[in-house]
């Protein structure tokens, strides 16, 4: 499309039109960052972003992220205007309304052409990291043909303050991600007042020592906004553009302040906005030019996805390239042959060895895996199987060593989930998600398949002491919505939990595994029995009194317990609770089977009791750790805080005579 400003100026000023006036309507929302990118925001999506509106889906569009996603109102106007489905015209007008896929921030749930949900600054540009990952890595499989394709970020000065920015930005120099684009809103703005109250680093010279391209422009200058995108396309580096703009452009007393950055400009700003952009539609109103000007902006893309749809046809890849795009594992794929071997030869070994061992089966026959780990190979386990490194002379490579990044590698994970083509899983210690929690959180929300290793699960990981050692985390995890915690307590859960994680197309799990090793309790063939969540791996032979609901390595010393009780004509089931919110799905009468009202149910777990009485109820018993732990070996902590028949079996028998 024509760089004439007499067409590209009214095509921008309707987005800020669209912006201002839902956000008056609503009185709520952000409406400086969308007025202020608008004319950056037009060059990108009328000359460079490659998009098909008609098919939001298309696997090789660009993927464009709203980090900054505060000013939702930006790409609301932008899918309106360039003729998506949705949002429509009244969608608008509700905009952060009870109902209305316009929400305070961009939810890719809601709205096709939203990517990724963002908000929590930083993560979107963190996840565009991923994005870029996937795309790469599909390209040396698939070919230019099907796979080639740029990924464009719109970030502002919070997203570039937050932490995972350095982990992110780090991350993406060093592969050399060069079909990655970001446009700095560098307006200078934060909510506080002007950036200089709080920072006065060079972010430039930051994005290029970490191995960036950088350049900048004049963002409302349509000439200079192609030239240095031009640029940035051209370089093989990932691009940094500076685009120097004034928050709130075209609000004549509030613009360039933080007036204009979280609130409504208010009725006689806006009228004086609309006699500065010359703007004399009603709210709501697109002349009919504009918008036809606007429509013609995805052409070029609709002939692009034709051409391509041509190639895919042809292609021998076709059915499972679409397979992987659709997210679709490989018809039948099943660990029961590896589950088998497990059940023919039984070991004692830590189940993060176990999570090893499945993941040489898995990867092997599952091209779709990406793995890796935040500089913690070696007591992870993760890398299995026989897959290589992805680096930036291999993007064919199937395992990631992310560096000390876990909030970084784990909003990567995000972005290559839902990019499509890919299941990623990384590595850490579970103490360590409460670095990576704000992008474990985005896993749920978003519902993407990103599979979470997480090893040295509790005080059994021994000498490295509390810092280490987690407590509260499966508590304050099992709390997060369309997450699931799974605890495997042998080698044969644990390879159903990977075949359990891998099927779960609209949501995340995080695998806690041990690293001291536990006895294989499962010896016979069957159902995943996993996939209930909690079941019953142990009955009572004397008549029951007591049921135990154990996970991980407390599941044996539940064993332990059961047989003293059982010596003393007391009988106790044993309840293994993989995973509580699988088990929460289940039928009310199985549930109620397993826990049975006539009994003492007694919760043991080696982390916080917070959550177990929806289970024991008030009458049950919880034993756990609600310290935190100490620096010892394994077998010395678990007796010191009391995970031992000796110490169990007598608070059991108090409460029962009591």
């Amino acid at each position: 499309m024509s760089l004439d400003p007499a067409r590209l100026q009214p095509m921008a000023n309707a987005i800020r039109a669209l912006s201002m006036d839902a956000v008056e309507a609503a009185n709520s929302g952000h409406p400086g960052m969308p007025m202020g990118m608008a004319d950056v925001a037009t060059v990108l999506f009328t000359g460079h972003l490659k998009f098909d509106p008609a098919a939001p889906h298309w696997a090789d569009r660009d993927r464009f992220v709203l980090s900054a996603g505060h000013g939702s109102m930006l790409i609301y106007s932008l899918l309106h205007l360039t003729g998506y489905a949705a949002p429509t015209i009244d969608d608008i007008r509700n905009f952060r309304k009870l109902g209305s896929p316009c929400a305070g921030h961009p939810e890719n749930f809601m709205l096709d052409g939203v990517e990724c949900t963002t908000g929590p600054l930083g993560q979107g540009l963190a996840m565009a990291v991923g994005m870029a990952m996937a795309e790469r890595h599909l390209n040396t499989i698939y070919g230019d043909d099907l796979v080639d394709h740029r990924t464009w970020v719109i970030a502002g000065d919070g997203c570039l303050m937050e932490g995972v920015n350095h982990e992110a930005i780090g991350l993406a120099g060093h592969l050399g991600l060069g079909r990655m684009n970001v446009l700095w809103d560098d307006n200078r703005i934060t909510i506080d007042g002007a950036t200089d109250l709080s920072t006065s680093e060079d972010i430039k010279a930051r994005y290029a020592a970490t191995g960036w391209h950088v350049t900048e422009c004049d963002g409302h200058d349509f000439a200079d906004i192609e030239r240095a995108l031009q640029e940035a396309k051209a370089d093989p580096r990932p691009s940094l553009v500076a685009c120097r703009t004034i928050i709130g452009k075209g609000a004549p007393n509030k613009q360039g302040t933080s007036a204009t950055h979280g609130a409504a400009l208010g009725a006689a700003e806006i009228a004086a906005a609309r006699e500065t952009l010359g703007w004399t539609s009603e709210p709501f109103v697109i002349p009919s030019d504009i918008a036809a000007d606007w429509h013609m902006a995805g052409e070029p893309g609709r002939a692009a996805h034709g051409a391509w749809a041509g190639r895919l046809e042809a292609s021998e890849h076709k059915a499972e390239f679409e397979r992987r795009m659709a997210g679709d594992l490989p018809e039948g794929f099943s660990l029961d042959a590896h589950i088998d071997g497990l059940i023919a030869a039984p070991q004692k070994i830590a189940t993060r060895k176990a999570s090893e061992i499945a993941l040489g089966a898995i990867n092997p026959m599952l091209a779709d895996t990406i793995g890796g780990s935040a500089d913690l190979t070696g007591s992870n386990n993760t890398l299995a199987g026989g897959i290589g490194t992805f680096n930036r002379d291999n993007y064919a490579g199937r395992y990631v060593y992310y560096g000390i990044r876990e909030f970084g590698m784990a909003a990567a994970m995000n972005g290559m989930a839902l990019h499509g083509g890919v299941i990623p899983y990384g590595g850490t210690f579970l103490v360590f998600t409460d670095y990576a929690r704000g992008a474990i959180r985005l896993s749920a929300l978003q519902h993407t398949r990103v599979i979470y290793v997480m090893t040295h699960d509790s005080i059994g990981l021994g000498e490295d002491g509390p810092t280490h050692q987690p407590v509260e985390h499966l508590a304050s995890l099992r709390a997060m919505p369309n997450l699931l915690v799974m605890r495997p307590a042998d080698a044969v859960e644990t390879a159903e939990c990977w075949e359990i994680a891998l099927k779960q197309a609209d949501r995340p799990t995080v695998l806690a595994l041990t690293r001291q090793n536990l006895p294989q309790l499962r010896l016979e063939a069957g159902e995943s029995l996993s996939a209930k969540g909690g079941y019953r791996i142990k009955s009572a032979v004397a008549a029951r009194k007591v049921v135990f609901v154990a996970t991980g390595s407390e599941v044996e010393l539940a064993y332990a317990c059961a047989e003293k009780l059982e010596a003393q004509g007391i009988g106790a089931d044993v309840v293994s609770m993989v995973c509580t919110e699988l088990f929460d799905e289940q039928p009310d009468d199985y549930r109620a089977d397993l826990l049975a009202s006539d009994a003492l149910i007694v919760s043991v777990e080696a982390a916080s009791t917070f959550g177990w009485q929806r289970y024991t109820g008030t009458t049950g018993l919880n034993i756990g750790l609600d310290t935190f732990g100490a620096s010892a070996p394994a077998g010395d902590l678990f007796d010191h805080f009391g995970f031992t028949a000796e110490k169990i079996v007598p608070q059991i028998l108090n409460k029962l005579n009591a």
